[in-house]
């Protein structure tokens, strides 16, 4: 099915069609997706969301005075531990302090990890690992600057069998 154009009630121009109604390259996102009997439970959720609106949402209201920055440099001590010790450089400087030293910190959730619940990720290859054995869980990571203690969510991916491929 081609993508076609529809107005909405509001007269602004949207695209709709194989994708799902107004939400151009997303399938099965949109009431349109799925088959035409299939119950809201048994779609597909997304498998990826990035908080980066959120981000430049904080960060605005930072730049015009609506918060200040011990609201938004307010990391965890173990956060920053974490970050210091078994995070990930984010090539990225921070955007309050402009420190080179942004790291990111990954923890998985969910109920078949047992002991492993709201653990950090420590070494490399531990998400695939615990991916191939469990059949879902998800996976926050989390931006942190251990210099000002900035941090922000920075993406949620669920993972496991389920999601694999």
């Amino acid at each position: 099915m081609a993508p076609r154009r529809a107005r909405d009630k509001h007269g602004q121009g949207r695209v709709t069609g194989a994708t799902g109604p107004g939400r151009p390259g997303i399938p099965g996102a949109g009431s349109g997706s799925g088959p035409p009997n299939a119950s809201v439970h048994s779609r597909a959720v997304a498998r990826h969301v990035d908080y980066a609106l959120a981000r430049r949402s904080v960060l605005r209201d930072l730049r015009r005075g609506r918060l200040t920055r011990l609201d938004v440099c307010d990391a965890h001590p173990e956060l920053v531990r974490a970050a210091r010790n078994v995070g990930e450089g984010s090539g990225r400087e921070c955007p309050v302090c402009a420190g080179e030293d942004m790291r990111l910190v990954s923890y998985v959730y969910g109920d078949a990890l047992k002991t492993a619940n709201g653990r950090c990720i420590s070494f490399p290859g531990e998400l695939e690992k615990l991916g191939a054995s469990i059949d879902e869980f998800a996976c926050y990571v989390v931006e942190v600057c251990p210099d000002c203690r900035w941090n922000h969510l920075n993406r949620r991916v669920l993972l496991g069998r389920r999601h694999a491929g």
